[in-house]
């Protein structure tokens, strides 16, 4: 398990697995990574075990300023919050998570509280759904597992796709008809800036700033950059989709649409 080590952190390292709810189905094909923000150490180990039994990637934080420093320094699916926490509550925490740390990471919030205020209290802080306890483990499992769902079909509609290429701006990969297309830093940097702008021409001088900001190398050196980002995007594959403009720049387009 990952993590802080500090007092606030919960460490739950098992050497025999522990098994809830029947045997352990560890042949998850996409395993959720969840971070479990809960001071309850009995609860937040159980819900540990289980979710790990279950074949994901559980982490655990006792305390709403750790667990709010894990979300932003680290990558999760999911996150389980509760509210009644030292340190921080968890809709103070949400609210940061949000606000400040500008994290859309689903959140699902447990509490002891099921008032309609209560559950209104959370959403208005950004929570995603709501968790009255007790609760049964399968049902926090569906859930998460929903939201987790959810936040991929998020990420694929912010795909920017021109012709057959694709680009992830959260992952930075590149596709061309389904393949992993591999660049250099520099190359990514300007098929970004082509593929936001497309179809528009996109002037030398603006690449230059964004690569190079204030500090531009002679002409050769972009030329040169320009040539091994169309040795992978368009060399291997029967349609060019980057063209020069003569004395201006370079535009990303299907040759179709010229």
């Amino acid at each position: 398990m990952q993590g802080l080590q500090s007092p606030a952190f919960l460490r739950f390292n098992r050497l025999t697995p522990v098994c809830l709810n029947g045997a352990p189905n560890l042949a998850v094909t996409n395993p959720i990574r969840v971070l479990i923000i809960e001071d309850d150490s009995d609860l937040a180990a159980n819900l540990y075990d289980y979710l790990e039994t279950k074949g994901h990637q559980p982490d655990a934080a006792g305390d709403g300023i750790t667990g709010l420093h894990l979300a932003i320094t680290h990558s999760y699916d999911v996150i389980i919050m509760d509210i009644m926490m030292p340190g921080m509550d968890g809709l103070t925490a949400c609210r940061k998570l949000r606000e400040e740390a500008n994290n859309a990471t689903p959140v699902l919030m447990l509490t002891a509280r099921d008032t309609l205020d209560d559950k209104l209290a959370g959403f208005e802080n950004g929570a995603d759904d709501y968790l009255v306890k007790p609760f049964a483990l399968k049902e926090l499992l569906a859930r998460i597992t929903a939201l987790s769902r959810r936040q991929l079909k998020d990420a694929d509609k912010q795909l920017i796709e021109v012709s057959d290429l694709s680009f992830n701006p959260n992952t930075l990969e590149v596709h061309r008809q389904g393949k992993l297309v591999t660049l250099t830093p520099t190359a990514l940097t300007i098929l970004e800036l082509l593929i936001r702008r497309s179809p528009n021409v996109v002037k030398r001088q603006e690449i230059e700033k964004e690569v190079w900001h204030d500090s531009p190398p002679d002409s050769d050196a972009l030329r040169a950059h320009v040539h091994s980002l169309r040795a992978a995007v368009d060399k291997p594959f029967e349609k060019s989709l980057i063209h020069t403009i003569h004395r201006i720049g370079f535009r990303l387009v299907d040759s179709d649409e010229l």
